[in-house]
């Protein structure tokens, strides 16, 4: 009995961690574990970023939408995330790079 009550206690006092999947546009089911998120508010464009340091891939949340990029480098994240108009950064230094083959991830 008191195995059982240890395993309940350890179990209610771990830190609870769910594992969330995106499906990202032309990519399919992406697992966000290896991901550092931030929901964004003050954009009516992006709603969320994450970024994988190890790989440097960025997943931007358009609307509801998620897009993938690759070999980001870190500032270009930062410089996302600090703009003035993250719309409009988005467009011009990552999206409309991603068209020109930058950052475009492969199939």
């Amino acid at each position: 009995m008191t195995r059982i009550a240890f395993v309940v206690a350890l179990l209610l006092t771990a830190p609870w961690q769910e594992a969330e999947t995106v499906e990202v546009n032309d990519l399919g089911p992406v697992d966000l574990a290896a991901f550092s998120c931030q929901d964004v508010t003050r954009s009516s464009v992006i709603s969320r970023v994450c970024y994988d340091d190890a790989r440097r891939r960025m997943l931007v949340q358009q609307h509801t939408i998620y897009h993938a990029y690759c070999d980001v480098p870190i500032d270009m994240r930062n410089g996302l995330l600090d703009a003035r108009s993250m719309g409009r950064f988005y467009q011009i230094n990552i999206e409309a790079a991603r068209r020109q083959g930058r950052y475009a991830c492969g199939a």
